[in-house]
């Protein structure tokens, strides 16, 4: 059987969440999965970029990340979300491109595929639940199979959220815990995902 397809969508203002979605990437490429890494288009005023420093410094380093397209989507088993937490609810640069998605959701094109998704606030708790279950609308509305990390490896309980891996960006960049709650969260998709390709094919 082919490799499961993964692609991973994300947006990431300061860096924060850009830096889980790369440790996805590694625990999904160690799973076997073909991934693409994929940043959502930009869409703030360049007067609010230029307010935080940090900001405008992300952008440049993550100028080597390729842009998201529908193709991304079309082409993936499974889908992981990363977006910041915008007062309990994803970032709209990310719905941005979620509203661009119609013509494949009319086609059929985005279910029976496994999302899950990850966030970050700048508080404890912050909204971060409340994001990713926003996100699972989604997922429903496109017939998607919605797969959690729950409490299925050690590191969930040190990272405490069964929902998806989460970090208070507060108290500065990602440690090891939710990088490894990143990890497992993109093994778990990748594996769920290959049981599914492989009974399809079966």
């Amino acid at each position: 059987m082919e490799p499961v397809n993964l692609a991973i969508i994300y947006y990431s203002a300061t860096g924060t969440i850009h830096a889980l979605a790369r440790a996805a990437a590694e625990g999904a490429e160690k799973a076997g999965a073909h991934v693409r890494l994929r940043k959502v288009a930009e869409t703030a005023p360049p007067e609010a970029i230029g307010a935080d420093p940090a900001w405008g410094r992300h952008i440049e380093d993550s100028a080597d990340v390729a842009e998201a397209g529908l193709d991304d989507l079309a082409w993936a088993d499974a889908v992981l979300f990363g977006t910041p937490t915008r007062f309990g609810n994803p970032a709209s640069q990310l719905r941005a491109f979620i509203d661009t998605t119609g013509p494949l959701w009319f086609q059929g094109l985005l279910a029976d595929k496994v999302y899950s998704a990850f966030t970050a606030s700048n508080t404890a708790h912050g909204g971060q639940e409340s994001t990713l279950l926003a996100l699972g609308n989604t997922f429903y509305h496109w017939g998607g199979i919605i797969v959690p990390p729950g409490y299925t490896d050690p590191i969930q309980f040190q990272s405490g959220n069964p929902y998806g891996t989460s970090h208070v960006s507060g108290d500065g960049a990602p440690g090891d815990v939710p990088l490894d709650a990143a990890r497992h969260q993109a093994r778990r998709v990748v594996d769920t995902a290959a049981s599914l390709k492989a009974g399809r094919a079966a």
